[in-house]
């Protein structure tokens, strides 16, 4: 029986790293070989708290934040179980997840990654599986037609909404929230393209695990909560800038500098349509709230940056 490697990064999130270890220790000891925690110099006693309540852990301190893909490399290389799992701090196995998870990999040796049925904390499903990005798709979400016509696949985005999350399934992307992968595969796709601070690295590496001839599989049998956003919730205008830099980075990177100007393009134009009609809403007051005001100064921003390549 394979054993698995667990890698975990975290950043400021002790509450939610301790109920993540936790879970871990009660649903998967067995088919565990190592946990391995990647500290993003927290200073919210996240490190101690790994220290002093989780002694079977190894704990990497990291003396910046290094971002997700750096991070998570440094765990790969202290890695050294035949199956690895990445882990967001703020996910909570369910029971059995990660021996489903690993008897199929076990079974299907032309599976190179596979992710569990995510949701959310009120039990509510979370879209984990996507397609990767095309121009077709990108126009979809720029112009909001895979919210208009989300029961359509023509329309319906690399987000995939029409898709059924009760059956197995191949996909182009699982989200980087929970993957399991086989070392043998790493070592030929590559550790995660460290230039993509957060967002982006899990269409990169999927989109390379698909170039090497691995499959990429959805598992719904085997499920997690994901509870999402809490480390970027206290920057959001910093994100929705970084989300930008990460799509432009990875178009430039699988399709050169003519793709890198299409999304720039598609960017500048979904921004400032949303800009105009919230503001238009905003003064009709329609859309009057706080989460409306917070859409408009995110699209205002991002716009800022495309036009100017001034941050916040």
């Amino acid at each position: 029986m394979s054993t698995i490697s667990v890698i975990i990064v975290s950043w400021n999130a002790c509450d939610y790293l301790r109920q993540c270890l936790e879970s871990i220790r009660q649903t998967g000891a067995s088919d565990l070989h190592e946990i391995i925690v990647v500290d993003n110099a927290s200073n919210d006693g996240s490190p101690q708290m790994v220290e002093q309540e989780f002694s079977e852990v190894k704990l990497i301190k990291a003396n910046e934040n290094l971002g997700f893909a750096r991070a998570n490399n440094l765990g790969l290389k202290q890695a050294s179980g035949p199956l690895i799992a990445l882990i967001n701090s703020d996910v909570i196995l369910h029971p059995q997840c990660l021996q489903i998870l690993r008897a199929f990999l076990e079974c299907h040796p032309d599976v190179g990654l596979v992710g569990p049925k995510i949701l959310d904390q009120e039990g509510h499903l979370q879209h984990s599986c996507g397609e990767l990005p095309t121009l077709w798709n990108t126009i979809c979400r720029s112009f909001a037609l895979d919210r208009i016509f989300h029961h359509w696949p023509l329309f319906s985005g690399f987000q995939m909404r029409y898709f059924n999350y009760n059956a197995r399934a191949e996909v182009e992307i699982l989200s980087g929230c929970f993957w399991v992968t086989r070392k043998s595969a790493i070592a030929e796709v590559g550790d995660l393209d460290s230039r993509f601070f957060f967002y982006c690295e899990d269409w990169d590496w999927c989109k390379r695990f698909h170039d090497s001839g691995w499959k990429i599989l959805f598992v719904p049998e085997s499920n997690a909560t994901h509870f999402g956003g809490r480390s970027t919730a206290n920057a959001p205008l910093h994100y929705s800038i970084e989300i930008l830099k990460a799509n432009l980075l990875y178009w430039q990177k699988h399709h050169g500098n003519l793709g890198r100007l299409t999304f720039y393009t598609l960017a500048t134009v979904q921004h400032g349509l949303r800009f105009i009609v919230r503001s238009f809403f905003q003064c009709m007051n329609r859309t009057n709230t706080d989460e409306a005001g917070q859409k408009l100064k995110e699209h205002w921003a991002c716009l800022r940056w495309l036009l100017t390549g001034r941050n916040v």
